[in-house]
């Protein structure tokens, strides 16, 4: 596990390197490198100031993603158990788009919302799939039935908008890092970084689950509170994400099961699987700036890697039976 850590942790600085040395502006890597860390005039200002932003976003909200993932799938113990599948991103965009119609597009109330709707979601979700405790694949069938409720809810309100509002949210809606400022990035980096501290405190009682719910009682771990506090950082995750940068759909779902099998675990590896998402989006996003004929939103990229991950997964299932 540590070396796949360690290998993965190096690409994503091999691909950090690339994303700041591309653009209108082209310098190689030795001239990002002088830039980052010395004053090399016009070349320092595009590496810092225009271009580091979004590789920073990248990098931490791919492994927010990530850890989101890692610990939803290992809470329902299934693949699938991701929070764009479960609904939980979905109810976050939500949240965002009602203060929009609203007048509010203020990042500190855009945040807020999109916090809040996702915890909301989360919530109704886990009251929804309780019978007696949390079952894993409940909780997904629940999440996709509600995914579909807010879709619909999603789609009513951008018809209520004026053209141009609409028109800039169903591109925000897409998930892109190309509106991503330092000064935006002011509530969501603190966020993020208080949520994977959470995660550390957490990997303890998750790991427990994973052993199942008696087990993790004599073990002295609280079941249904442990899984509560999982859900709602998890979601955290996630609506930090979908506030800063919009809804980035299959990092979650995809990140989580490679870091597994690049680790070889038993089960998913929390680091590997921060480090997986990060990889994943700067390189999705290297992909949606510089090798398609114009700039698209990194989300579309996502959503192509989340169906070929699909494929792959289903086509394995098969082979199986």
């Amino acid at each position: 596990m540590i070396v796949a850590c360690t290998i993965i942790a190096v690409a994503c600085v091999a691909m950090s390197l690339l994303a700041l040395s591309l653009g209108d502006y082209p310098l190689t890597i030795p001239e990002v490198v002088s830039a980052l860390f010395g004053d090399q005039g016009f070349a320092t200002t595009v590496v810092t100031q225009w271009r580091a932003p979004r590789v920073v976003a990248g990098l931490v909200f791919g492994a927010a993603l990530g850890l989101s993932g890692a610990l939803f799938q290992t809470l329902t113990d299934n693949p699938l158990g991701s929070p764009d599948v479960i609904g939980f991103s979905t109810g976050s965009y939500t949240g965002v788009l009602i203060v929009t119609t609203l007048g509010a597009t203020s990042a500190a109330s855009t945040s807020v919302a999109a916090v809040v709707a996702g915890i909301i979601t989360a919530l109704v979700i886990y009251v929804l799939a309780w019978r007696g405790g949390m079952q894993g694949f409940r909780l997904i069938v629940v999440g996709i039935a509600a995914t579909a409720m807010l879709t619909a809810i999603n789609t009513f309100l951008l018809l209520r908008m004026r053209t141009e509002v609409a028109m800039s949210a169903s591109i925000w809606g897409a998930g892109t890092l190309s509106l991503v400022s330092w000064a935006k990035l002011t509530f969501a980096l603190p966020a993020a970084a208080l949520l994977v501290a959470c995660t550390v405190l957490l990997a303890r009682p998750l790991r427990q689950l994973e052993l199942g719910n008696d087990t993790a009682l004599a073990h002295g771990t609280r079941v249904e509170s442990s899984r509560l506090a999982i859900l709602v950082v998890g979601v955290g995750l996630v609506a930090v994400v979908t506030a800063a940068v919009g809804p980035i759909a299959f990092i979650s779902l995809s990140a989580p099961q490679v870091a597994r099998r690049l680790a070889r675990s038993a089960g998913i590896p929390l680091l590997t699987s921060a480090f997986t998402g990060a990889l994943l989006l700067v390189g999705a996003d290297v992909v949606a700036q510089h090798l398609t004929t114009n700039p698209i939103p990194v989300g579309i990229v996502t959503i192509v890697i989340g169906g070929a991950y699909l494929l792959a997964l289903l086509f394995r299932e098969a082979r199986s039976l």
